[in-house]
């Protein structure tokens, strides 16, 4: 894209190696009022630097108090999830352990004019953003990406198809996943399926969710990073605190594995049609 040639190399530049310093030297331009965009480039790879974004970027703006300075406008973009071949070091997605985190907002795409909205928005959103990217769709995503400036609202899902029987959540990647499990269920079972899109992560609509389930009665929660402890168990533990007496039937969550991604069992680990398709079927004969 000649990024450099168009901006110049003061603005477009390599950096060292290390990811603790990348996230730390964005902090430093964040805090001096610039909007720096940084990328680690795997995922994997992050955990050096998770110090700099807990204990520095999240609590600025808490740390200054009166002063006004903070890490807002601080993006960090991180290609995460998994593309079926790479094993313990190229698979992970790490989101959940940044939603622990008061003072980040994470975000993940599901597609390329999802991706620009949604990043334009977090360039000018006033908090500092962990931006995952898919990075099986960098390959598998074609859309017609709009060539001007716009902006997509954070903290804001999608409700990517309407439905009165059940509510599926997901987000990233396995919404695909989701979508051809539920053309596949509807046809077998004359059900109406809603298919909602978090794409916000952390502050997630709680609303849109919560609406979505008590009009539908059931809820499934589909994501790809680990089980234990990951969003859809926030998911989970909001709609029945929230929704618990239009339930028909408990939550569901799929997702990983509480297992490290081995490369040949990769494939196994991330939920697939059949595991989604499953769980529509329990919901429905519940």
């Amino acid at each position: 894209m000649d990024l450099v040639d168009q901006f110049g190399s003061d603005r477009v530049f390599n950096t060292p190696l290390s990811e603790q310093g990348i996230v730390g030297f964005a902090i430093g331009c964040a805090a001096q009022g610039m909007k720096p965009v940084a990328e680690i480039q795997f995922a994997d790879y992050v955990f050096p630097a998770f110090d700099q974004f807990v204990n520095e970027a999240a609590r600025f703006r808490y740390r200054e108090g009166a002063t006004g300075y903070h890490a807002g406008g601080m993006v960090v973009r991180m290609p995460c999830g998994g593309v079926g071949h790479g094993a313990f070091y190229h698979t992970q997605s790490p989101e959940s352990l940044f939603t622990h985190v008061p003072g980040l907002r994470v975000v993940m795409p599901r597609s390329p004019a999802q991706a620009k909205g949604l990043l334009l928005a977090s360039i000018a959103c006033n908090d500092p953003v962990v931006f995952l990217e898919p990075k099986i769709l960098y390959r598998a995503a074609v859309e017609q990406v709009p060539v001007e400036s716009y902006s997509l609202p954070l903290s804001k899902a999608e409700i990517l198809k309407p439905g009165k029987d059940i509510t599926v959540i997901s987000y990233g990647a396995p919404l695909y996943t989701c979508m051809s499990a539920i053309d596949a269920a509807e046809k077998d079972f004359g059900i109406e399926v809603e298919l909602i899109d978090l794409r916000t992560l952390y502050p997630w609509d709680r609303a849109t969710v919560i609406e979505s389930v008590r009009k539908t009665g059931d809820a499934i929660v589909v994501h790809e990073s680990m089980i234990n402890a990951g969003v859809g168990a926030e998911v989970a533990a909001t709609i029945q605190e929230h929704a618990f007496n239009s339930l028909c039937s408990p939550v569901q969550r799929v997702a990983g594995w509480s297992v490290h991604n081995g490369l040949i069992y990769e494939k196994l680990n991330i939920p697939d049609v059949a595991r989604v398709y499953d769980a529509i079927w329990k919901a429905v004969d519940y």
